[in-house]
């Protein structure tokens, strides 16, 4: 039995998806075909893998999310468990159809990806909110199933705990989730979608007057930027050769909402994440080779 965990507990709740992960050298042109160098099919969603990446790293953490109640399921389910991931807030659709992506991933760490996403497990909600929100001390969601999400953060603001927004969609200023949302952090892709025609840092900046709060972006190998009070810092990326970028913003994410938690400042939070980040992009196999605590410590120490 593993060791009881202690520290704050955080809820995560989201998209949860099944990865079969192909390595490809490059991504084939249309109507071609390419040997792939290696696979694996493991867990994935922006939310679920940031409870792997908390896991991995020690955190107290629990996952909701809908899925169907096929196969595909259960083998979501069971990989979010082997990772002591608290699954009972997960809701099964009689009849759905869990999702599942398909993702070539290049020799320079580049992921191209197909998600499938049965319609009823967007229309679907959480089952007892108030209990879910009120083992958690912090919430962290993606915007990738709103309707599911939406009323756990409004017990959550209710409640005064922090919410930790992963925008991995683009969307618009207006979002309530935006508004909810005490720490917003962007996908480089993402944040460009939502503000158009600026760049980061003012984007950043405008995101904050409109919505208020922490918001930071992420973009691959460049700088972390965050706007706290309206102005705008950078924390340096790690210099790593990338193998596989897929999962890297979901384990800053998961990373960062548990420094957060831990007490760090906001500039030793963000580190923490980027450092977390920058180890996963060094191995392939997705949200499966999210690192410890250890690694991460080790990066951090050798960079001082």
């Amino acid at each position: 039995m593993p060791a009881e965990r202690s520290g704050p507990r955080i809820l995560c709740s989201g998209i949860v998806v099944l990865d079969e992960v192909w390595r490809v050298p490059q991504v084939p042109p249309v109507d071609t075909k390419v040997d792939a160098k290696d696979f694996v099919a493991v867990g994935g969603g922006c939310a679920a893998n940031a409870a792997v990446a908390i896991a991995r790293l020690g955190g107290r953490v629990s996952f909701a999310g809908p899925l169907g109640d096929d196969d595909i399921g259960a083998r979501t389910l069971a990989n979010l468990e082997r990772e002591h991931v608290d699954t009972r807030g997960c809701v099964q659709i009689a009849g759905g159809r869990s999702a599942i992506s398909a993702i070539l991933v290049d020799d320079e760490g580049a992921r191209t990806i197909a998600t499938y996403t049965d319609a009823r497990l967007l229309a679907a909600g959480p089952v007892d909110v108030g209990a879910l929100v009120a083992d958690a001390d912090a919430l962290l969601i993606d915007n990738r199933r709103p309707n599911f999400v939406t009323p756990l953060c409004e017990e959550a603001s209710r409640r005064e705990i922090p919410i930790v927004l992963d925008a991995d969609k683009a969307t618009r200023l207006n979002d309530p989730l935006l508004a909810m949302a005490t720490h917003v952090i962007f996908s480089g892709e993402s944040l460009r979608g939502t503000v158009r025609g600026r760049n980061a840092a003012n984007a950043i900046q405008h995101v904050q007057e409109e919505c208020g709060g922490f918001v930071a972006v992420t973009d691959g190998a460049n700088d972390v930027l965050w706007c706290d009070g309206g102005e705008v810092h950078a924390v340096p990326a790690f210099k790593v050769k990338a193998v596989d970028t897929l999962g890297a913003g979901d384990v800053f994410h998961g990373a960062f909402a548990l420094a957060l938690m831990e007490g760090r400042s906001l500039p030793d939070t963000l580190r923490f994440a980027a450092a977390a980040s920058a180890v996963k992009v060094t191995r392939f196999g997705g949200s499966s080779t999210a690192p410890t605590r250890d690694e991460v410590e080790a990066v951090l120490a050798r960079a001082h």
